[in-house]
């Protein structure tokens, strides 16, 4: 071995440093929920916009934490909105509703069984209870089951280097006991579907100020660095501007249509976030990835969350609701 040089960990110790970020991220998640600190106030009630306030503060500060407290949130506003009930103390909730097709509904006798695989499951060795979607008679549904009885996470099924300590990864339901959440096809027929969806953009945003913090540590700007500070500036404002007047769009009208507003809200945002990275990326070079361990992550778990986003599909459906009304 050379003078000085140090071995590169071994894939089992990179392995056990996911694993202990992600128990990190478990307890601070954990706590949040016991603290109360989720307890936030439902969309379409008077205060969305201090709902997604706080999912932005989160997102700023750790976006693995913050994606599983997004689900809990999501779901405590699912669970209200279609069966009027909310979270036990001391629950973790996590919605993992990805691909429906991917798991059947059956009845068994005056109950309901789940069957198959539900891949991308955030908080799957954390949660104690998720809303699921699953295929049944009458098409898809949303459920809710507890982790543990056949619901059981996949080990090794999540080999991302972003959002790495989200402990996200395939959950294997095996004629897991579930009970329906409001009627076939509701889930996903509601405003607060599309609500949801701009929570999970408020996230987004939080994520690019997070990454926008490594501007404050340029000692001396030069003119490029200052214009790229300038642009990060406007882009954010513009971030959040759009998320407040969605907000007010939507205390205003919560049982209106809302899909049209979220599909611009998260394209939008979507748009700022990616558009910060690059500036943030060009202003300060390659050090703060390849030396600073908290803004390459930063950077890593901000990437693949926007991939949330489905990108020209998105943007494609936007322009079919837009066009109806040109």
């Amino acid at each position: 071995m050379l003078p000085g040089y140090t071995a590169p960990s071994t894939r089992e110790d990179a392995l056990g440093t996911v694993v202990a970020a992600a128990v990190e991220t478990a307890e601070r998640f954990r706590a949040l929920v016991v603290s109360g600190a989720l307890e936030l106030p439902l969309p379409g009630h008077g205060a969305t916009g201090a709902r997604w306030a706080a999912l932005s503060a989160l997102g700023a500060e750790n976006l693995t934490v913050a994606r599983l407290a997004e689900g809990h949130t999501d779901a405590a506003a699912i669970l209200a909105e279609l069966a009027g009930v909310t979270t036990q103390p001391g629950t973790l909730w996590g919605v993992w509703a990805a691909a429906p097709g991917t798991l059947r509904a059956e009845r068994a006798g005056s109950g309901w069984r789940l069957t198959g695989s539900r891949k991308w499951c955030s908080g799957a060795y954390t949660c104690t209870d998720a809303l699921v979607t699953a295929v049944g008679p009458d098409g898809p549904a949303l459920f809710h089951a507890r982790v543990g009885a056949g619901v059981e996470p996949v080990p090794d099924t999540w080999l991302a280097t972003g959002m790495a300590a989200s402990d996200s990864g395939t959950v294997e339901f095996t004629d897991a006991p579930a009970e329906p959440v409001g009627r076939p096809g509701d889930y996903t027929a509601r405003p607060g579907f599309w609500h949801g969806g701009m929570g999970v953009a408020a996230v987004w945003l939080g994520g690019a100020r997070g990454v926008a913090r490594e501007l404050d540590r340029l000692a001396e700007p030069d003119a490029h660095q200052f214009a790229h500070i300038g642009a990060v500036d406007a882009l954010l404002a513009t971030g959040q501007a759009v998320l407040d007047e969605a907000a007010r769009q939507v205390d205003a009208g919560p049982g209106e249509p809302a899909e049209q507003l979220a599909l611009r809200v998260r394209a939008a945002v979507e748009r700022v976030a990616t558009e910060v990275l690059d500036r943030v990326g060009r202003a300060t070079g390659a050090g703060p990835l390849s030396l600073t361990a908290e803004h390459g992550t930063r950077v890593a778990d901000l990437q693949v969350y926007l991939r949330q986003s489905h990108a020209e599909r998105d943007l494609a459906r936007l322009g079919e609701l837009a066009a109806a009304q040109w």
